[in-house]
């Protein structure tokens, strides 16, 4: 295993020296932490863009980073397609029939030939078969297609729901998400509406704003009600019917109805809620890779799904803390027409939101093309690392050009234009140029090979096959630790009798649980329950934890001995604050004696507060590692995941501390082996000097006194000596030579103990960081009575409907 796997650093490829038109052996290492700047990869067909972005992907996969990939092409998919034991039979389910009948072959000779080339790719790149086996491991990956189910469908029912509180509390992204969601619904229909001009925008943005202000959601039915029958009487400071009226708002009621009417549109339903959390890691908290493939959608519906996707990206990442390493990855393959530099499609404004906040919290958004002309390159300045690959024409390269500019400019950097349009100019397939301003200048290199089988756009059916062999694990939160578990649904009695409204001392305090989607849809009927609410304490001053929790349950309050058993409480998923103190129907079942009696509240206070002590013990998980402890609502798959992220904002510390230590070091043993190399090379040629020179003074002596032209004299005694002297210094340089060989190796070995040091260190450091599989520990803490403040003990109207069966559904 390649010792920087699991430090935090991307393999993706090698130096490349454009001059000489070779690649080195040098490694092009990638730090995770700088996509939290975000990047952009641009290239044309056939110069391996899709590849070096497959290559992000499966490094951030490695590294236990999780991703959202928009694939509008169809051929992300590829990412599925890992066979670690790379034999024939894997491949040839997956070739492309078109290659086959080009190539005048079958199947099963070219999926041989695949296998064998992707063994030869994956060996000149140093990545050994056990290396896919790993990047399995490391991930799951899920292919869904939105509107179809060929993959595996997801459902935006809930794509019109309140959005979370740091949506709600935040005025400007409130807006924005109001209005993109707005302009996508419209632009589904075949509406482009101008959001200041439209009645249906304007209208719709209303009813949205209206109904999330209110804590309800909305679906797309909802909406359609809401257009017919607005809660609103005046739009601005104009009368609704004057603004817009009742026979219009019919029309675009009928607009959306065809559209939720349209057998096409079941589909959109099925499946998996886009919930963000849940996608993004499975419910053993192991992290996912998420293909969203919409090649099969039209203009419109990839527009409305990508607009929805960014707005719950949005909400999500909101509700994250802060951190500077990469938590999660935002991919789009292609981003030509969601990011004109005029226009204003519905995604461009999550996706600027995107690129102007998403740093903060460790979220890197990795966008590419192969039109670098038509893009908005002011909204690509928060971009802080370009991938450029070979271009198609000079104006695509004037673009690049003055994009890079644009981004150096507002990080105040330096950019030389000529040496920059010479790089570009001399960019051939898979070798890309690559500008991040954490780094100096600008790197060349060649891409590796990809680990994934790179066989382009996947077919329905191969989808569809792709899809039965690797089911994604459907979201789904392992429960807390906790002695009080709410039941799994809600209770659906049967027919119960019914009558008006039970008439009660005013000192019985009563309330009315909201009636979800409004009081419409059917009769309601309202069933008593018993509600406490309370805000309780947990301590411990061994581990420091103050942790206080709001407790809201309702129990039954039976005709009998016992009226009230706290023990056989059940949560309310809605806060005290937000009862009601009206009932929105007049029918009302029966009502134990008990519940009329004003001095039983008093008591089951008492009860309630007993029951909190003895009963609701606060079960908590601890990781021994990282001396953290869960959240009270914070499930195990949840607390995976927060350690996960601190883990690896630890390791980056840590393996950035390594760096600091070993730099200085580093830096000294290569100017030691610079010196040392100079020197030998010198002693090289002074020794190769003196001994040339001894042999022309030796050879001239011996020559005068063989040839006898002169008698031996005492010059040629003197040249004798002379010449045994340089026969010394020559002998004197010979040592020197190996003296100063034997420094370089000396420095050589030390160089290598000090890589050996720092590969034994990032190993450590690598197992130190792996919480995935750590055992946790659990702490039980409970409540002392003075920590438990009780809100409220009060009767609690819950509101159902009845279906055509007679049954009742919960309408809360």
């Amino acid at each position: 295993m390649h010792s920087y796997e699991k430090l935090g650093v991307f393999y993706l490829g090698r130096r490349h020296d454009l001059d000489a038109r070779q690649t080195s052996a040098d490694l092009l290492l990638y730090e995770s932490k700088h996509l939290v700047t975000h990047g952009l990869v641009v290239g044309m067909t056939g110069s391996g863009k899709t590849g070096l972005c497959v290559d992000l992907i499966e490094e951030a996969a490695m590294d236990g980073i999780p991703a959202l990939v928009i694939d509008p092409k169809g051929d992300l998919g590829n990412l599925l397609l890992t066979f670690p034991e790379l034999r024939p039979e894997d491949f040839e389910p997956w070739v492309n029939d078109d290659e086959v009948a080009r190539r005048g072959t079958d199947r099963a000779t070219y999926a041989a030939e695949q296998a064998e080339r992707w063994r030869r790719g994956l060996a000149a790149w140093d990545q050994p078969p056990d290396r896919i086996q790993r990047l399995r491991e490391a991930a799951e990956f899920a292919l869904y297609t939105p509107g179809s189910n060929a993959g595996l469908p997801v459902s935006i029912l809930k794509s019109f729901a309140v959005p979370p509180d740091e949506v709600m509390e935040d005025a400007e992204l409130l807006r924005d998400r109001v209005a993109s969601t707005v302009a996508s619904l419209l632009g589904l229909v075949g509406l482009n509406a101008d959001p200041v001009r439209s009645r249906e925008s304007i209208l719709l943005a209303n009813l949205l704003q209206h109904s999330w202000a209110a804590g309800r959601d909305l679906d797309l039915a909802g909406l359609i009600q809401a257009v017919q029958t607005p809660p609103l009487q005046r739009i601005g400071v104009l009368d609704l019917e004057g603004f817009y009226p009742a026979k219009d708002r019919f029309d675009l009621a009928m607009q959306l109805n065809n559209l939720l009417a349209s057998p096409a549109f079941a589909t959109w339903g099925q499946g998996e809620p886009l919930d963000i959390g849940q996608l993004l890691y499975n419910p053993a908290g192991k992290p996912r890779i998420v293909i969203f493939s919409i090649a099969h959608l039209g203009d419109a519906e990839r527009m409305f799904f990508v607009t929805l996707l960014l707005n719950q990206v949005l909400a999500w990442m909101r509700s994250q803390s802060g951190t500077g390493s990469l938590r999660a990855l935002v991919y789009m393959d292609e981003i030509f027409g969601y990011f004109p530099p005029v226009a204003n499609p519905p995604a461009k404004q999550p996706l600027l939101t995107l690129l102007k906040q998403a740093r903060a919290y460790g979220v890197g958004v990795v966008l590419a093309t192969q039109n670098p002309v038509d893009l908005d390159y002011k909204g690509l300045a928060n971009i802080g690392t370009w991938f450029i690959g070979r271009l198609q024409t000079d104006r695509d390269k004037a673009r690049i050009i003055e994009g890079l500019e644009g981004a150096a400019a507002g990080r105040g950097l330096p950019l030389d234009r000529a040496a920059l349009d010479r790089l570009l100019s001399g960019l051939g397939n898979r070798v890309f140029l690559l500008h991040n301003v954490h780094a100096d200048g600008f790197e060349i290199f060649e891409s590796r090979w990809a680990m994934s089988y790179l066989r382009g756009p996947l077919s329905r059916a191969q989808i569809k096959l792709l899809t039965a062999r690797t089911p994604a694990s459907a979201p789904a939160a392992v429960a807390p630790p906790s002695a009080a578990t709410a039941p799994a649904s809600k209770p659906t009695p049967g027919p119960a009798a019914s009558g008006g409204r039970p008439v009660l001392p005013p000192e019985v305090p009563q309330f009315f649980v909201p009636v979800r989607g409004g009081a419409g849809g059917g009769t309601l009927f309202y069933q008593p329950r018993l509600l406490g609410s309370a805000q309780v304490r947990y301590t411990d001053a061994k581990l420091r934890l103050n942790l206080t929790t709001e407790v809201t349950v309702m129990t039954e309050i039976a005709d009998s001995a016992i009226p009230v058993d706290w023990a056989a409480a059940e949560e309310l998923a809605v806060a005290a604050s937000e009862l009601e103190k009206t009932p929105a129907g007049q029918d009302f079942a029966p009502l134990a004696p008990a519940a009329s009696q004003v001095k039983n509240y008093g008591a089951w206070s008492r009860d309630f507060v007993a029951w909190l002590q003895n009963e609701r013990s606060l079960k908590l998980w601890r990781s021994p590692s990282l001396k953290l402890v869960s959240n009270p609502d914070e499930d195990e798959r949840a607390f995976r995941v927060r350690l996960q992220q601190a883990a690896r904002e630890e390791r980056d510390a840590a393996a950035e501390k390594l760096r600091q230590k070993y730099a200085p070091k580093l830096a000294a043993l290569q100017e030691r082996l610079r010196r040392a190399e100079a020197a030998r090379e010198r002693e090289a040629q002074q020794a190769s000097r003196a001994k040339m020179n001894t042999m022309i003074s030796l050879g001239s002596t011996l020559l005068g006194a063989f040839l006898g032209r002169k008698a031996i004299s005492t010059s040629t005694v003197g040249r004798a000596a002379t010449t045994m002297r340089n026969v010394g210094r020559a002998a004197e340089q010979a040592a020197d030579v190996n003296r100063a060989a034997e420094t370089v190796e000396a420095v050589e070995k030390q160089l290598r103990d000090l890589e050996a040091q720092f590969a034994a260190e990032t190993e450590a450091l690598a197992a130190v960081f792996d919480p995935s599989a750590e055992v946790l520990e659990t702490i039980e803490l409970r409540a002392s009575r003075t920590n438990i403040n009780v809100r409220l003990v009060a009767l609690v109207w819950l509101p159902f409907r009845r279906d055509p069966s007679g049954r009742l559904q919960p309408a809360y």
